[in-house]
């Protein structure tokens, strides 16, 4: 009895967790609502300051240079100091995390794979398929896509808040939050990550640059 009770309470937590989605009412409606992409259309090098919060605390101030490639899904990025130091480099090859140089205490290579994740989360589209689509109870549009690793990842589009993203375990527990800001030109002007793990963090970042990256095309003989 004691197992069906917290099998119940396991249930329910999940429910709560990973919410309900309301199905467009008409067939039509279907048709017309389209999902929210506040993604990279092309290869791009950007520059953010970021101010990081461990468990509420404000950390240190750091710069951080990524080329993303939304096209192949590649992603190189790097951490500096504010006079240049560069403490950690890394990126992704193939599915493999690369870590080019690391520094403590970003010399774990968890670390570099949670960073690289996180970076793809924000500005790449999901490489899950699309599972749903409506809205949430509140009345925010969102699409829903499921992951290969059972996890679910919900692109929503909040009157209020702007353009969000919420990543979900298998088990519908929340683990990422991204918040775009919605009062300026270029979204990534302004980015919040919040993240739930067993130590949570969150990331405030601000543009300082963003420039898109010419392709090198391959000539053929």
């Amino acid at each position: 009895m004691k197992g069906i009770f917290l099998i119940l309470t396991f249930f329910l937590f999940s429910c709560q967790t990973l919410p309900l989605i309301n199905p467009p009412v008409s067939l039509s409606e279907e048709k017309s609502l389209t999902c929210p992409s506040p993604f990279l259309k092309q290869k791009y090098r950007l520059i953010h300051s970021i101010e990081a919060r461990l468990n509420g605390n404000a950390q240190s101030a750091v710069i951080g240079i990524n080329l993303a490639d939304p096209s192949t899904r590649v992603v190189s990025c790097a951490i500096l100091t504010a006079e240049g130091m560069v403490l950690l480099e890394a990126e992704s090859d193939s599915g493999r995390v690369v870590i080019k140089r690391a520094l403590p205490p970003f010399d774990s290579e968890n670390f570099a794979k949670n960073m690289i994740e996180d970076i793809k989360l924000i500005f790449f589209p999901s490489e899950g398929h699309h599972y749903q689509k409506g809205y949430l109870p509140d009345g925010s549009k969102v699409c829903r896509y499921r992951q290969d690793d059972g996890g679910w990842v919900d692109v929503i589009a909040d009157k209020m808040e702007g353009t969000e993203i919420k990543r979900y375990s298998s088990s519908g527990s929340l683990k990422r939050r991204i918040l775009y800001d919605k009062a300026t030109k270029n979204i990534y002007q302004r980015i919040e990550l919040q993240a739930y793990e067993t130590f949570d963090y969150f990331l405030l970042m601000k543009l300082i640059e963003a420039q898109p990256v010419k392709t090198k095309e391959v000539k053929r003989r």
